[in-house]
């Protein structure tokens, strides 16, 4: 099966769609439409239901998505290929077919800042045939009102939540407290939609997510933290390389080794840690609440900086380069990097969308019939 995806050894894919039409339409540094079709050929069974017959899918039960592993593996195998050929049914017409989201709504929950997570649910959203809307900091989230007052208001509104908030105990009384479901755009602990694009990317990269190597270089925080929960799910090996003192929440290597599934590990050189990499990963040095440090981070991870040499230290001429950015150019990577071949960065940040689409066809319970 060389030139098969391969996500998991023992589960199969569920067809998201035939796919047919000539209007070609460009997103960024991509491969071809006619190289997407033949990655989706390789894997799409004989049966197939196509995006037509989505929204008679529909079924009340309905999801959250707070951590990569909310998903079983067969879930999150299928949910990939489902995403892999909506951004090829995108790609191919400019457009879906139809419109699953059809007069619905997404309140969208920003205590934290972003351009990729906006952009990405609005866009998303309005190519579903739905609406987001844009809820900033003043709404005040835990401070200004109680969280539970948060999310009852909103959820009687609106379809679905997005929020990207600070304390993940927030985002968990949230979702405990809205009749909707409730989608992870970020928080302090973790990030899943920007995992669940970044295996996306890898998927179409390398083919197949078993037995992929990815080497994280920086601080242990949310992005590993996510890592680790999709760990739990794929027979990846997942290494996290940083300073002493800045590894990620050991809850989370326990849960990989009680999966029996990926494998994890920590390493403090990177040196040695970047060896036989399929995929090297990092990210800023110190995060949104953190920039009083930076001057004590940028001193301590000095040594973490990704370069062209790091790169090359893999052995791999074939080793991806991953950011999930914003980057800060010249401190955990140089420019070099971020603009070589190997750079996926762009590609990266494209999928949060195609990703995203298809996590929220299953927050809304469009997808139950296919994620079983």
């Amino acid at each position: 099966m060389t030139n098969a995806i391969l996500l998991f050894q023992s589960h199969s894919f569920l067809s998201y769609g035939s796919f047919q039409g000539n209007k070609s339409r460009s997103f960024g540094h991509q491969r071809s439409v006619e190289q997407q079709r033949r990655l989706l050929r390789s894997v799409r069974p004989k049966s197939s239901k196509s995006l037509h017959s989505l929204s008679s899918l529909a079924d009340p039960s309905k999801h959250h998505f707070l951590h990569v592993n909310d998903l079983t593996s067969s879930q999150l195998s299928k949910l990939l290929q489902i995403a892999l050929e909506m951004k090829l049914e995108l790609k191919q017409l400019g457009k879906y077919r139809t419109k699953p989201l059809d007069g619905k709504t997404l309140a969208m929950i920003f205590a934290k800042p972003s351009a990729r997570t906006r952009i990405s649910f609005e866009t998303g959203m309005y190519l579903l045939g739905g609406h987001a809307l844009y809820l900033g900091e003043e709404v005040g989230i835990g401070k200004r009102e109680a969280v539970k007052d948060v999310a009852r208001v909103v959820s009687s509104m609106n379809d679905t939540i997005m929020a990207r908030l600070y304390a993940h105990s927030d985002l968990l009384e949230l979702a405990r407290f809205s009749k909707v479901p409730v989608i992870n755009g970020l928080t302090d602990y973790n990030h899943p939609c920007q995992i669940i694009a970044d295996a996306l990317t890898i998927l179409e990269e390398k083919k197949r997510l078993q037995g992929v190597k990815v080497v994280y270089i920086g601080d242990g925080n949310n992005i590993v933290h996510s890592w680790l929960e999709l760990t739990s799910l794929v027979e990846l090996e997942f290494t996290c390389c940083c300073p002493e003192g800045y590894e990620p929440n050991p809850t989370l290597l326990d849960l990989v080794n009680r999966s029996h599934r990926g494998k994890a590990s920590i390493e403090y050189d990177p040196w040695k840690a970047v060896v036989g990499a399929d995929v090297i990963y990092t990210d800023v040095w110190a995060s949104m609440g953190q920039k009083s440090s930076l001057q004590q981070r940028m001193e301590v991870f000095s040594p973490y900086q990704v370069t062209m040499d790091l790169m090359k230290a893999s052995q791999n001429k074939d080793t991806i380069f991953m950011h999930c950015l914003p980057a800060e150019r010249g401190r955990e990577c140089d420019d070099k990097v971020m603009e070589s071949h190997n750079s996926k960065v762009f590609q990266q940040a494209e999928n949060r969308m195609h990703a995203q689409n298809a996590i929220l066809l299953y927050c809304h319970g469009i997808l139950n019939n296919q994620l079983v």
